[in-house]
């Protein structure tokens, strides 16, 4: 791409001028015509494409960190990830994650980093959206290793309360009081038979029906409301 001129004071304090009354439509317009991603979505730049669809385009990063190292970029055009919806991020993460699974096995490597730069402090460069794919091997020089860093405990506390009340998390209910005790759930009824006697019951039995018998006897319904965990 050639060379672009550049601007003057006066030329930057005169744009900065016009984004600042610009609607969020406008604006969104106006970086649309100056990101390079979205005229490489468009077809007017050139790029290696390894995958697209109605929603994206996944191309190689031309200084990738790794051989393979991949882009994925959704076709509208979002400047940080709280500006696409769940469906578009869900379906963004889920190509991210196939095209992964394609490096490992067609590059033969070790491992995948899946990155999303999310704003200029955290090394946001690009004015499109992405989520990087890099393939990974033993010693490959790159460092992705964080800081591990000591927080008081009463600070701890203080960004989880701050965190919950941004998310609305509801506190757990404790589980004796969630729910009601197994027994009253399952609590059987007991009820005595009741049984006509007939002509065959009149007649006397053999003794070995007569020991069953005595066994039945001896197996009340007590005992059978103790089996099931009544007291």
């Amino acid at each position: 791409m050639p060379e672009q001129q550049q601007m003057s004071e006066e030329q930057v304090k005169e744009l900065q001028e016009k984004i600042k009354n610009m609607s969020p439509e406008e604006l969104k317009e106006f970086q649309k015509k100056q990101c390079i991603f979205c005229q490489i979505i468009s077809g007017k730049v050139q790029s290696k494409k390894v995958y697209e669809d109605d929603k994206c385009l996944a191309i190689l990063d031309i200084n990738p960190a790794n051989p393979g190292h991949t882009v994925v970029l959704p076709k509208e055009h979002y400047s940080i990830m709280p500006q696409l919806s769940e469906e578009e991020i869900a379906h963004l993460f889920m190509i991210a994650k196939n095209i992964s699974n394609a490096a490992l096995r067609a590059l033969q490597v070790q491992g995948t980093n899946i990155v999303v730069q999310n704003g200029i402090a955290a090394g946001q460069k690009a004015q499109h959206f992405m989520i990087h794919i890099i393939p990974r091997k033993d010693g490959d020089g790159i460092n992705f290793e964080l800081p591990q860093r000591k927080i008081p405990e009463d600070e701890l506390e203080l960004i989880k309360k701050q965190l919950e009340k941004r998310l609305g998390v509801v506190k757990e209910v404790p589980k004796e009081k969630a729910l009601p005790k197994i027994k009253e759930l399952v609590k059987p009824k007991i009820v005595e038979a009741k049984f006509k006697e007939t002509k065959e019951s009149k007649k006397p039995k053999k003794s070995s029906a007569s020991k069953k018998s005595k066994r039945a006897k001896k197996a009340s319904l007590d005992d059978i409301a103790r089996i099931l965990g009544v007291k």
